[in-house]
């Protein structure tokens, strides 16, 4: 025997849950868009800290480097060893590329041959350049310039060195490069490192 029960609703509360049904989904809807845009806003705030704190834009700097390279194609008939100095003048922007003069001093060793020891060649580069940075620490270089070779010939080179590198906002800046001499029929190059600290100004 099956006893059937009616429920009687009325209009009034079924009206009343249906307001309260659509209160509480958009109070949740609410929530996720308040919550995205927080988070939004505290992901671009974040990003924009980052930003200043890794490149702040506008600073000069002086950097004082350490140069070591290993000569290729006809010097490396002559030297199997480079050691310098140079100096840097750097301007930072508020971009990711920093443009930079470079100049210093090449000591090339010369080899000895038959116990002697020939003196050795000096070169004094002056380079224009720009850093692009794929990163906040790493970055890609490239340079043109002169180089004036201080002994023998004394002949002036053509420039031409890409590079990339490793610099923070301390100063550290490590670079590794390839740079070609060409020019009076007698083309050569150096794989040089330098290790440099750079001073704002």
């Amino acid at each position: 025997m099956q006893i059937w029960q009616c429920v009687c609703i009325k209009p009034g509360d079924l009206k009343l849950k249906q307001i309260i049904y659509i209160k509480i989904t958009i109070m949740k809807n609410s929530i996720k868009w308040i919550t995205s845009a927080v988070a939004a806003v505290a992901l671009l705030f974040a990003s924009n800290v980052k930003a200043q704190t890794s490149n702040p834009g506008d600073i000069w700097r002086l950097g004082i480097g350490v140069e070591a390279g290993l000569p290729t194609g006809d010097l490396n008939s002559f030297s199997n060893f480079e050691l310098g100095g140079t100096a840097r003048l750097q301007y930072d922007t508020k971009s990711n590329i920093c443009y930079m003069l470079t100049s210093g001093y090449y000591n090339v060793f010369a080899k000895s041959v038959a116990g002697v020891t020939p003196s050795a060649q000096g070169i004094v580069p002056v380079k224009l350049g720009l850093k692009y940075f794929a990163t906040d620490h790493i970055y890609f270089s490239g340079e043109a310039g002169a180089g004036f070779e201080t002994n023998y010939a004394d002949n002036t080179k053509l420039i031409l060195s890409p590079g990339i590198g490793y610099a923070n906002i301390k100063g550290l800046d490590v670079g590794l490069r390839y740079e070609n001499f060409s020019g009076q029929s007698d083309n050569y190059g150096l794989v040089g490192l330098r290790i440099a600290y750079g001073f704002k100004l």
